[in-house]
């Protein structure tokens, strides 16, 4: 597992304060991925709800709230595969 993921698992469950009420992964670019459901964030690859897939630079900053998830979306820096309602509920949960 990266040093990006690793990271961004701590900065997940921190922000999501004890879970998020579905499920989503996050697909970093030649880092791995990360999966959020009611337990929290984990480096993993289950099977979920929505998969949003994004450069390690674009998930770093939305993370840190310095992109909106959905500039991110309509500039085509973050790509949304499945459920788009479970990813506008993780963005508002993030934000």
């Amino acid at each position: 597992m990266s040093a990006v993921i690793d990271q961004a698992v701590t900065e997940l469950n921190a922000k999501l304060d004890g879970g998020f009420d579905g499920s989503a992964k996050f697909v970093i670019e030649d880092e791995g991925s990360i999966v959020m459901d009611p337990q929290g964030a984990r480096a993993g690859d289950d099977a979920t709800d929505v998969t949003m897939t994004a450069d390690a630079d674009t998930f770093k900053k939305i993370l840190d709230g310095a992109l909106d998830p959905t500039t991110a979306f309509m500039t085509g820096r973050l790509k949304v595969d499945g459920d788009m309602g479970q990813a506008m509920k993780l963005a508002s949960a993030l934000g």
